[in-house]
């Protein structure tokens, strides 16, 4: 099977920020699928020419998908996404699996083992890895552990999973994320190696100093004051953090 050169299948869409950095890395959006409309009238706004999937994934078929991307199994480079989080995130309740948003990761599992792209990439928060002892991650990675079977061949994902912190590449907040990243042609990923982070004098000249939220939006009006909601959510975010390490 061919791939169409740089394609990709975008899930979980949300307003598109995953698909922008894909499309400054040189990739093409086949098609895009989002169940929340207000995040797609911003979808069809900002990418016109994208066929764009409002409808929950639960409900669709990969061949729903790959129909709509004009794209057969095997021929998408890339399937991407990041799955609903709050299920692991601390500001949630923690459900994780048992939250029907937690699940949808292995809706994405799902699609990329039917579609059969080159590769994949998703994206969530650092919570799903310690959710009841690495339970979620656990269930991922089985998932990917068994091999595809697809016209008579085989076909095995080559999986790999690190925490990354956004503020090493020139965010302005510190941010850690989960990014798992497969292929099924053999290769071994290389995550790229940090731009930004704290000096310590010996050995990081190359090292750029963390961007500042002064650097991003120190030129904005002042902001209004805080909701009561956002007050008590960052007090728990804080007490949680101090209670899990994480």
């Amino acid at each position: 099977m061919k791939s169409k050169e740089k394609k990709v299948i975008s899930l979980f869409s949300g307003a598109g920020g995953f698909d922008i950095g894909f499309a400054e890395a040189g990739f093409e959006t086949a098609v895009m699928v989002e169940m929340d409309e207000s995040c797609c009238k911003t979808l069809r706004l900002n990418c016109p020419n994208v066929p764009i999937i409002n409808a929950d994934i639960r409900t669709l078929t990969t061949e729903d998908i790959l129909r709509s991307a004009n794209l057969r199994i095997g021929e998408a480079a890339v399937v991407m996404g990041g799955p609903p989080c709050q299920s692991f995130s601390l500001a949630g309740k923690r459900m994780g699996m048992e939250d029907p948003r937690g699940g949808l990761v292995l809706e994405f599992v799902r699609v990329v083992r039917e579609a059969l792209p080159l590769a994949f990439v998703m994206e969530n928060v650092k919570g799903m890895v310690n959710w009841q002892g690495g339970k979620a991650m656990s269930a991922i990675l089985d998932e990917f552990k068994e091999p595809v079977e697809y016209q008579g061949e085989k076909y095995q994902y080559e999986v790999q999973w690190k925490v990354m912190n956004a503020a090493e590449y020139g965010a302005p907040q510190f941010r850690e994320r989960v990014i798992l990243v497969g292929n099924r042609i053999g290769k071994k990923f290389e995550y790229p190696n940090p731009t930004h982070g704290k000096s310590t004098g010996l050995f990081d000249n190359e090292l750029q100093p963390y961007a500042t939220v002064a650097d991003a939006i120190g030129q904005l009006p002042p902001s209004d004051e805080p909701s009561d909601v956002a007050k008590r959510v960052s007090g728990t975010i804080k007490k949680r953090i101090l209670k899990h390490g994480y």
